[in-house]
């Protein structure tokens, strides 16, 4: 792997499937990995605020022996009480490696141009690189073989959205995408990541009815609507996005036996109902719980 997690797009197909092999690891010898990052420090330097991504780094870097600190917006102010190139290069003297979660991206890529140590994307508005990964491990944990399987993507066009491109084409998933007009994923994504899948006999559509795109998917995937920073467009956004809530209507135009995938947190009656998100067919606090398991394999790549 390179030094720093930034985009799925760094990352060759070996990569993710050592990950994957690793975290298999993780999950059944919690014990044997104990000390791995003993002594080693993990800083948390948030601009939006977590649940998810907090807790699975903490307590993760903490199962394998090393220590975490959470660096709040307000004692930073990054770019603005201190300068990215400042804070990347002050931090690299203290600490083994950073996750950064920010608003732009071009922070993210920014400070791990400065930084010498390690730094993770723990999200970003262009991509959110260890959500994806922890998603396309847990439908290979539950559905074995995702060769020839098919993951429909409906709601927003976003930075989960963009992430799973990545993932799903350098894995040979077959990917539907669907979205109302005007809010599909970032163009150039969607043409890199259409690319990648076509030597791998998989195949990334897009769709602008939500019905089409999850038609004989074995995966239905969902995410909010409204992302943190796109608040004032909350309401234009529900009746715009309306059509795509996951629903018992929508989720009988896919596959029979099809999973459920959020990545929370979840707008309970928008984007999913809870009649669909508490289902037996809902995988979505799996998928959470592997946030953690997959970091903590990330994080060790990274630093040993």
């Amino acid at each position: 792997m390179k030094k720093d997690l930034i985009s799925i797009k760094d990352l060759t197909t070996r990569d993710i499937e050592d990950i994957f092999s690793l975290t298999d690891q993780l999950k059944k010898y919690k014990a044997k990995f104990s000390k791995v990052l003993e002594g080693k420090t993990l800083v948390l330097l948030f601009q939006k605020p977590s649940n998810r991504t907090r807790v699975s780094f903490e307590v993760g870097m903490y199962q394998l022996g090393g220590n975490s600190i959470y660096l709040s917006p307000s004692e930073i102010n990054l770019g603005v009480r201190e300068s990215i190139q400042d804070v990347a290069k002050t931090l690299s003297r203290f600490v083994d490696a950073i996750v950064i979660r920010t608003f732009e991206h071009k922070n993210a890529l920014g400070l791990a141009e400065y930084s010498t140590v390690p730094v993770i994307n723990g999200l970003s508005d262009f991509s959110h690189p260890c959500q994806a990964l922890a998603d396309i491990y847990t439908i290979r944990e539950k559905l074995k073989n995702i060769k020839g399987k098919t993951l429909a993507y409906v709601g927003d066009g976003n930075n989960v959205c963009n992430s799973l491109l990545y993932a799903s084409a350098k894995c040979g998933l077959n990917m539907h995408v669907g979205t109302p007009k005007g809010y599909e994923p970032d163009k150039q994504v969607l043409k890199e990541a259409q690319a990648i899948v076509r030597p791998r006999n998989a195949r990334i559509n897009l769709f602008n009815d939500p019905d089409e795109a999850v038609r004989k998917a074995d995966i239905i995937y969902t995410d909010v609507w409204t992302s943190m920073g796109q608040e004032k467009e909350t309401l234009a956004r529900k009746k715009i996005f309306k059509r795509f809530q996951v629903n018992r209507g929508l989720v009988k135009s896919a596959g029979k036996n099809a999973l459920i995938m959020h990545c929370l947190p979840a707008h309970r009656g928008e984007e999913i109902t809870d009649e669909i998100i508490d289902s037996p067919r809902s995988i979505v606090f799996d998928q959470a719980e592997n946030r953690m398991h997959v970091q903590k394999a990330i994080l060790i790549k990274l630093l040993k």
